[in-house]
C-alpha cells in the first residue's frame, strides 16, 4: 500500500488560534507539564468522587486556568523572551491559584457574610475578576474583554443611562459579590459546566487523538472515498466530520486535519482557496457533530435544564444535512474541473484500519449508549475516558503476545472485565476500574517499551489541560455578561425589542437575532457569543412561539456561521495559514459551502420536526428531509454551477429561486417549489442531451 499522506509545509507561517505561547524549556517546561497533570488529576477525582462544594470546584477549576494560562501566554507577543517566564508572570501565576483557595478557606464564612462581603472579600473578589479579563485578554484577545468590560461599566454606571436602558443603580460591593463570590459570575453555570462535562471530553478527545484517532480517521475517509470523483475534497469533508464526533472545535480541527488535506486536494487539482474552504467549512461543522459536539451544546444543556441526549437528537439531522452539503459541493466542483479521484491501489483498506484500531471506536459506542441510556454526559464521559485508557493499555500489552489465541483470550478478558466495572459503575463506584488501570499500568511498565505507552498516556493528561485553557478561561470571563444581565435584568430590553419586531414579522426577528450573532461572532468565540444572544433573543424568540431548544440552536448556529463569515472568519484564517491564500477569498468560498449552515436553522424555526422538537412523527421527518436535500441539490447547483453540465446564468438564478421557495414557509411555495425543481432538473438534462449529441 502506497503511503498517500501529505507532509505539511514548515515554512508557511504559523497560525495561532488562542494567543502566542512561550515555548518553555528545562525546569519552566517540566513545571507546566506538572502543573497541567496536576490539573488534569484534580479534574479526574472531582468527576470521580465530588469530594467538594459545587461553588469550591468552580473556584479551583479557575485557578488552575488563571495560574497555567500566566505561565504559558505572555503579556505582549513581542514582550522579550518567549523560553522563561518573568518574575511578574510568576507572581501572577502564584496570586491567582492562592486567591482561587479563598473559597474553599472561607466557605462558611462566605454564606454567612452573604451580601455584606469583608474588605478581604472585596479585594479577592475584585483581583480574581481582574486576573480573568487579562487571562481572556491573552489568550482570545482584545475583542471579549472589551466586550464584557463594556457590559462591566453598564452594571456600575448604568443608572445614567437615557429611558428604559437605566437601571436603579448597584455599589461596588455588590458587583464584586455578584461577579466574584457566588454562583452567577465568574463562577456561574458556564464555568460550572466547563469544570465538570466540558474538561472530561476535551480529555477524552486528547486521550483518542494521542492514541491514533486522527490517522484512523484519514485511512477510513481515504478507503471510502479516495478513489470517487474529487476524492480529495471528500476525504476532507469525511475525515473533518469524523473528527468532530471527538473534537468540539471547528478551529483546532482546521489545524489538524488540515495539514494532510489541503495539501492533498491542492494535488489533486482543486485551487489553494476552495481546498481551504472545504476545510474551514468541514471542520467547524464538528461544533454541531454529535456526539461530542462543541461547549456550547453542554452549556445549552445545562441552561435549559434539559438531558444533554436531547440536544444530541436535535443536532443530528441538521449535522447531517450540513456535512451532506458539503460532500455535495465538493462533488459538484469535481465535475465541473473534471477532477478524478486517487488511484484505488493507493488507497488504504479501511476494514484492514478498522480491523487494527478497532479498539478505539468502542469508547463512541459506549458513549453514545450511555448517553441515549439517561445517563449524564459527565459519567458518560468519564465512562468514556476510563474505558480509552483502559483499551490503549490492553492494547499495549496485547501486542507483545506473542500467541494469536492468547490474545485473544486477553481482550475477551479484559472486555468482560471492564463491562462488569461499567455495568455496576453506579453501585460499585469508580474504584474496581481505578484498580483496574492500576494494575495495566503496572503490566505496562514491565514490559518492553511500555514506558512509551505509559508517556503518550501522561501527555494526553497535559494536552488535555492545555487545550481546556481557551474554552475554560471564556466561560470565566464571560460570566462577567451573565452576572451584569443577572442583576440588572438588561436582557429584556432587548427582548422587548425582538418581540416588538417579531409582533410584525418573525422572519425579520430571525434576521435581527442572525445579525446580531455574526456581528458579536466577528471578535468573540462561539461561547461568549451564544451566552449573550441566548440570554437576550432566545427568550424572544420562544415568547414568539419558537420551540426551546430550536430557538437556542438559532443562536448556536449562527455563532458558528461567524468563524466561517468575514470580515473576521478564524476557521477561514487557519485554512489560509495551510493553503498559502488569502483568508478573505477563503472566508467567502467557506459561505458559498456552507449555505446548508445559513439554510437549515430557518426551515428549523418554520418546521420544528426538522430537530425533532413539537408534535414530530416520521412522516413529517422524512418529508422536512426529503425537501432540505432538493433544496440543499439546488443552492449547490446555483453556487457551483454546475450539475451534469456547466448551467448559464438563467439556470442558476432559476435554481436558487425553486431552492428558495422550498425553504420559504409561506403557503403554496412548496408545491411551486417542487414544480419548478422538476422543470429545472427536466430541462438541463433535455439541454444536456442535446449538447451531448
Amino acid at each position: 500500500m502506497t503511503d498517500h499522506s501529505v507532509a505539511p509545509d514548515h515554512g508557511q507561517e504559523e497560525f495561532s488560534e488562542h494567543g502566542v505561547q512561550r515555548r518553555l524549556g528545562g525546569g519552566w517546561l517540566t513545571i507546566l507539564n506538572g502543573l497541567a497533570l496536576t490539573f488534569s488529576t484534580y479534574q479526574l477525582i472531582v468527576a470521580a468522587f465530588h469530594p467538594l462544594s459545587s461553588l469550591v470546584i468552580r473556584s479551583l477549576h479557575v485557578g488552575f486556568l488563571l495560574c497555567i494560562t500566566f505561565i504559558l501566554y505572555p503579556a505582549f507577543k513581542s514582550g522579550g523572551r518567549l523560553s522563561k517566564v518573568g518574575a511578574g508572570d510568576t507572581a501572577l501565576a502564584l496570586g491567582a491559584f492562592a486567591l482561587s483557595t479563598y473559597h474553599w478557606v472561607f466557605e462558611a464564612e462566605l454564606i454567612q457574610r452573604s451580601g455584606d462581603p469583608s474588605t478581604a472579600d472585596l479585594f479577592v473578589g475584585t483581583a480574581l475578576v481582574i486576573m480573568c479579563f487579562e487571562a481572556a485578554r491573552r489568550i482570545l484577545g482584545l475583542a471579549l474583554p472589551i466586550v464584557c468590560g463594556t457590559f462591566l461599566l453598564y452594571g456600575m454606571f448604568g443608572q445614567y443611562f437615557p429611558g428604559d436602558l437605566a437601571h436603579r443603580g448597584y455599589g461596588f460591593d455588590q458587583i464584586v459579590s455578584q461577579l466574584a463570590l457566588g454562583t452567577e459570575g465568574i463562577f456561574g453555570i458556564p464555568t460550572l459546566v466547563s469544570a465538570t462535562y466540558i474538561f472530561l471530553f476535551i480529555l477524552f478527545g486528547s486521550f483518542l487523538e494521542h492514541a491514533g484517532m486522527i490517522n484512523l480517521f484519514n485511512s477510513l475517509a481515504l478507503g471510502f472515498v479516495g478513489h470517487t470523483k474529487g476524492g480529495a475534497a471528500k476525504v476532507s469533508v469525511l475525515s473533518s466530520g469524523l473528527m468532530g464526533t471527538i473534537s468540539g472545535s471547528g478551529v483546532a480541527n482546521v489545524l489538524t486535519t488540515g495539514q494532510f488535506t489541503i495539501p492533498l486536494m491542492k494535488k489533486f487539482g482543486y485551487s489553494g482557496v476552495f481546498a481551504g474552504a472545504v476545510e474551514a467549512t468541514s471542520s467547524m461543522g464538528g461544533q454541531i457533530m454529535p456526539p461530542v459536539m462543541g461547549a456550547v451544546a453542554f452549556i445549552m444543556a445545562e441552561n435549559l435544564n434539559v438531558p444533554y441526549a436531547d440536544i444530541v437528537k436535535a443536532a443530528a439531522i441538521p449535522a447531517i444535512l450540513y456535512y451532506l452539503t458539503a460532500f455535495w459541493m465538493v462533488h459538484l466542483e469535481a465535475g465541473r474541473k473534471n477532477l478524478v479521484g486517487m488511484p484505488k491501489a493507493e488507497c488504504p483498506n479501511p476494514w484492514h484500519a478498522m480491523r487494527d484500531n478497532w479498539y478505539l471506536l468502542l469508547p463512541l459506542v459506549v458513549l453514545v449508549i450511555t448517553l441515549f441510556n439517561g445517563f449524564t454526559p459527565m459519567f458518560a464521559g468519564m465512562v468514556g475516558l476510563v474505558l480509552t485508557a483502559v483499551l490503549i493499555l490492553g492494547a499495549a500489552i496485547a501486542a507483545r503476545v506473542s500467541s494469536t489465541a492468547f490474545r485473544y483470550v486477553f481482550w475477551i478478558a479484559l472486555g468482560l472485565t471492564a463491562a462488569v466495572f461499567v455495568k455496576n459503575m453506579e453501585t460499585w463506584g469508580i474504584v474496581p476500574l481505578l484498580a483496574l488501570i492500576a494494575a495495566l499500568v503496572a503490566q505496562t511498565f514491565a514490559l518492553k517499551g511500555g514506558r512509551k505507552t505509559l508517556h503518550l498516556l501522561r501527555m494526553s493528561l497535559v494536552d488535555g489541560a492545555r487545550q481546556s485553557l481557551p474554552v475554560g478561561v471564556a466561560c470565566a470571563v464571560v460570566g462577567v455578561i451573565i452576572g451584569v444581565l443577572t442583576l440588572t435584568g438588561a436582557a429584556s430590553s432587548f427582548a422587548g425589542y425582538i418581540l416588538s419586531v417579531g409582533e410584525k414579522s418573525l422572519f425579520l426577528s430571525l434576521v435581527l437575532t442572525m445579525l446580531v450573532c455574526l456581528v458579536l461572532g466577528m471578535g468573540i468565540p462561539t461561547i461568549p457569543n451564544y451566552i449573550i444572544t441566548s440570554s437576550i433573543a432566545a427568550p424572544a424568540l420562544l415568547k414568539l412561539g419558537v420551540p426551546l431548544i430550536v430557538s437556542h440552536m438559532f443562536v448556536f448556529y449562527f455563532g458558528i456561521m461567524a468563524d466561517l463569515t468575514p470580515p473576521v472568519a478564524l476557521a477561514a484564517f487557519a485554512a489560509a495559514s495551510i493553503a498559502k491564500e488569502s483568508a478573505m477569498k477563503i472566508g467567502i468560498k467557506a459561505v458559498q459551502i456552507a449555505i446548508a449552515g445559513f439554510v437549515i436553522p430557518y426551515m428549523a424555526v418554520y418546521t420544528p420536526a426538522l430537530m425533532l422538537q413539537g408534535d414530530w412523527t416520521f412522516v413529517a421527518v422524512a418529508y422536512i428531509v426529503f425537501k432540505a436535500v432538493i433544496s440543499i441539490m439546488l443552492w449547490g447547483a446555483a453556487a457551483i454551477g454546475f450539475l451534469f453540465a456547466p448551467l448559464n446564468m438563467f439556470e442558476r438564478i432559476f435554481a436558487a429561486a425553486a431552492a428558495f421557495m422550498l425553504v420559504a414557509a409561506i403557503p403554496l411555495t412548496d408545491e411551486i417549489g417542487f414544480g419548478m425543481s422538476a422543470v429545472f432538473v427536466a430541462w438541463h438534462l433535455v439541454r444536456h442531451r442535446r449538447a451531448t449529441a
